[in-house]
């Protein structure tokens, strides 16, 4: 199972990026079958590229960093 610390720290490697554009992501919780959920916030809530911030930012740092992470999923 992954730790949800070390997913954490992956986190908040990309959250400077995000709070510059006035956004966040908060950490809610790494699933049994290895899926990433977060809660996208601020600015990146409503914007409409929020999805590829997601696939294309979060979701791929995630996985260079975890190989074991299968997918990152907004709730």
């Amino acid at each position: 199972m992954i730790s949800k610390k070390k997913v954490q720290e992956v986190i908040d490697k990309v959250r400077p990026s995000l709070q510059a554009d006035g956004g966040d992501c908060e950490l809610i919780q790494v699933r049994d079958d290895n899926v990433v959920e977060v809660k996208l916030q601020g600015a990146c809530g409503s914007c409409p590229m929020a999805t590829l911030t997601l696939k294309a930012g979060i979701e791929r740092v995630l996985k260079e960093e975890i190989p074991e992470v299968k997918d990152v999923v907004s709730v």
